[in-house]
């Protein structure tokens, strides 16, 4: 197999990095290379608006969403373009990381289902970062077993009217749009009940509250709708046919999240070069070396796995339920990685501040996300039992309710 570029691929890498090179924020180069996983701010600056106008100006050169087709805001380049153009991009692809979710999940998601007229005027707007949007799935009473949610959408009219709670729903804070899956039919088993809508995030009876993380930080929030009134016309795909639709914007979730959570270990690589340990650099300790070559082959096999997934979008071919390996490896390898830097730095590692801690606090912030990265888009369990099934073909679990109406399904609270 060979990985060097094709004399196009050259040509292609060449102008973006011309073209990064005289267009990017060069003044918070240094602090977004230095920013802690998970802990992304820039000194005197809001994050959001210095985020807005970069996207905004990779879209009006023809940068942003290169693998979207050009009507909808992309460039309609090609997926081993995408990849080049990340791979230059460097320390400044880390202002893109509030539209991840929209680029990478509700994008497609609007793409296969809304209608041609729809794409054409909510699509370049997500394009181009002027509109954020999130996505509305996950409630308390479900966990991960999405299909299992109780946000209920009645049918008055032309319109739905909406009652109920999301949770940890990222960005909804700071997010204009957001596709929601509801329920519409509990008399049926419960994927079968389900319809899915786009709806702006102002409309009235929505109410956002943040969620407090350990790390300080408020990125997920609690979504509550009283009474929101949504046009059918905001209805993708068919009634009670939302469980496939949800598909689409799932496998792109993990496809998203497999490819683009960061597993720490170039951060690590780095600090054990610079680390004393007490018989010498930590670089040269046998053991230390065993961790880092271990390391090195997960994080090479993350990196071909999601240009795998890659290629299929690229035929045309909805990303597939390999997209769980990346997902559920990424997010234990940066527990991990997090860990065993706090280990090596010793009682220094109890030290959080950027002022105070070593390398600016960057392994306690890596440690404190860890935990939410191994619950959005799934969490661990939910993947390996995908893996299992889907990929490897094994026997699926015994789910008794699988064929039940889920009104008949019996919950706490409800028999």
């Amino acid at each position: 197999m060979n990985f060097d570029d094709t004399p196009q691929e050259a040509a292609f890498r060449a102008e973006a990095k011309a073209w990064i090179a005289a267009n990017a924020p060069k003044q918070y180069e240094d602090e977004l290379r230095k920013a802690s996983l998970g802990r992304v701010a820039l000194k005197g600056a809001n994050i959001l608006e210095v985020a807005k106008a970069w996207q905004k100006k990779k879209a009006d050169a023809g940068w942003a969403c290169l693998h979207w087709p050009k009507e909808y805001g992309g460039r309609g380049a090609s997926p081993i373009e995408r990849v080049i153009w990340q791979q230059e991009e460097g320390p400044f692809g880390r202002l893109s990381s509030m539209f991840i979710i929209g680029h990478g999940m509700c994008g497609p998601t609007m793409m296969a289902f809304a209608g041609e007229e729809q794409k054409r005027k909510y699509l370049p707007p997500l394009a181009s970062g002027e509109k954020i949007w999130c996505q509305l799935f996950s409630e308390p009473a479900g966990g991960s077993d999405v299909a299992g949610l109780r946000t209920r959408a009645e049918k008055h009219g032309d319109e739905w009217v909406i009652n109920g709670q999301k949770i940890w729903t990222s960005g909804a804070h700071y997010s204009d749009y957001g596709i929601l899956l509801t329920r519409t039919d509990p008399d049926v088993a419960k994927h079968k009940g389900l319809t899915m809508f786009f709806l702006d995030m102002k409309s009235p009876g929505v109410e956002v509250r943040p969620i407090k993380q350990a790390s300080g930080a408020s990125d997920f929030n609690e979504v509550y709708f009283t009474d929101v009134r949504i046009p059918d016309t905001q209805r993708l795909g068919n009634v009670n046919d939302g469980w496939n639709v949800s598909l689409t914007t799932l496998m792109n979730e993990r496809m998203s999240i497999g490819a683009g959570v960061a597993t720490g270990f170039p951060e690590l690589f780095d600090f054990c070069n610079s680390l004393m340990l007490e018989d010498g650099p930590a670089i040269e300790n046998r053991a230390v070396r065993s961790k880092l070559a271990n390391w090195a082959v997960k994080a090479s096999g993350l990196k071909y796995t999601s240009m795998r997934a890659i290629s299929a979008l690229s035929r045309g071919e909805r990303p597939g339920p390999e997209n769980s390996i990346g997902k559920l490896v990424a997010g234990s390898m940066i527990q991990d990685v997090a860990t065993y830097a706090l280990d090596l730095q010793g009682a220094a590692g109890a030290l959080s501040g950027p002022e105070d801690a070593e390398v600016a606090g960057k392994f306690q912030a890596m440690l404190l996300r860890a935990p939410g990265t191994r619950v959005e888009g799934g969490t661990d369990e939910i993947m390996r039992n995908i893996i299992a099934e889907r990929v490897l073909g094994l026997p699926g679990d015994i789910r008794v309710d699988k064929d039940v109406p889920f009104n008949k399904i019996p919950t706490k609270g409800r028999a």
